[in-house]
């Protein structure tokens, strides 16, 4: 009996556990995944947990209902990867022996990179919403907050999801308007980049609605630390931003675990062929989701994308045949905007978001780069989809895991 392993039951390995036992010969294979923690967590929902849109029972639910029967789940903390001997060492010492090894161990937060950041202000006037204890946290400070200088800020990207700062600033503009302290408010947007988002069409629309819910912009801000005594963020050219509140996207890295085993970058994201999704280091391991160092978004589209395209090349790399090179770095997100609207963008590696219509070229109904209720609802809607039809391996009909041209105004 083969072995294949999966590490981390987040988004991406819930979807290839899914994808698999419907794919590979049980009689020939054994699927096991392999995961610390016991709940799993609708990470989009962090966004709308502080303005009490979310609870946390719409977020959390266990890990184990959506691994489907026949897979084996083993709740385990992993020391190492032993790649040269297709070894994954656990902390208490026991290993487990693979034939193929799937990474989808993650992105997490590291506000220590960062001095002050994770001081004495922490969860006091200092505040992340990527995590599920820093985004409850936020909701109990912002139901009572009387108002000030909002700060929302990034620290560099690559970051999960890199809409969700925007997004934050338009909901928290929102927000404030139906709590009537919108005038006590200022909110300042600060990013690393040198405008609201990487790509220019988007940035140009994003700017417009930043200025149009007076929101202000400090870009190619390239922090330095925090200042809690005087509740400033300072950069390295010595400029400083004041703020009351400071709502933080710290340092993204990959799991510590690939710092361990010798597989990660700088940042310990594992280095990967952008198109097959196998690692440029073992044939014998593949990566998806936040855990690769792919020059795409990561978001939950993206390893929703990826794992219908690397479940392909599992199955061709089984049987010694050549990988497809298919996966064009595709994302789309829905950006909420506020007062129940949001936008849509959909691109991948070679094209920026621009307007038209998706999923049905010139009929929609979903508008691309336009503000609307449709793509808020749409965005609202995806919770359901994410626990009903994407962990469970279900293939959405008319969305394609590529990127579409048709229906898009390139021009």
């Amino acid at each position: 009996m083969k072995k294949l392993v999966i590490l981390g039951a987040g988004t991406a390995g819930t979807m290839m556990a899914n994808h698999l036992h419907h794919e590979l010969d049980k009689k020939e294979w054994e699927i096991q995944i392999i995961d610390e923690r016991e709940e799993h967590h609708y990470q989009p929902g962090y966004l709308f947990l502080p303005f009490d849109i979310y609870t946390p029972s719409d977020i959390i639910k266990t890990v184990k209902e959506f691994i489907p029967k026949g897979v084996n789940l083993l709740t385990a903390k992993i020391e190492k990867i032993d790649a040269a001997n297709n070894t994954v060492i656990l902390k208490d010492g026991n290993s487990i022996l693979y034939d193929v090894l799937i990474i989808a161990t993650g992105a997490k937060i590291a506000p220590e990179e960062i001095p002050g950041m994770k001081g004495k202000e922490w969860q006091k006037s200092v505040f992340d919403f990527y995590t599920f204890e820093g985004a409850f946290a936020l909701r109990n400070k912002l139901r009572d907050w009387p108002g000030g200088r909002l700060v929302v800020h990034i620290t560099e990207m690559p970051i999960k999801c890199p809409v969700a700062p925007l997004e934050f600033a338009f909901l928290a503009d929102s927000f404030f308007k139906h709590k009537n302290i919108r005038n006590e408010v200022s909110i300042t947007y600060v990013t690393p980049l040198s405008g609201a988002f990487t790509k220019p069409k988007a940035t140009d629309a994003l700017e417009h609605l930043l200025s149009e819910k007076n929101i202000e912009i400090e870009s190619d801000f390239a922090i330095a630390e925090v200042d809690n005594d005087n509740k400033k963020i300072i950069d390295y050219g010595g400029r400083s931003i004041d703020f009351d509140l400071l709502v933080t996207v710290p340092t993204n890295k990959g799991d510590e675990l690939m710092e361990r085993s010798g597989l990660g970058d700088d940042l310990n994201y594992v280095p990967t062929n952008k198109a097959t999704l196998q690692s440029l280091a073992f044939k014998n391991i593949f990566v998806l989701g936040d855990a690769s160092n792919l020059p795409a978004s990561k978001a939950g589209s993206v390893a929703h994308f990826e794992a219908e395209i690397l479940t392909e090349n599992i199955i061709r790399f089984i049987k010694g045949e050549l990988l497809k090179e298919e996966f064009d770095g595709h994302a789309n997100c829905f950006i909420e905007t506020g007062n129940g609207k949001a936008l849509l963008i959909d691109f991948n590696y070679t094209h920026e978001p621009v307007e038209g219509s998706f999923p049905f070229p010139g009929i929609g109904p979903l508008r691309l780069l336009k503000e609307s209720r449709m793509n808020h609802m749409g965005k609202l809607a995806f919770k359901w989809i994410y626990w009903n039809v994407l962990l469970k391996g279900t293939h959405i009909p008319f969305v394609s895991a590529t990127m579409q041209e048709a229906g898009k105004n390139f021009e």
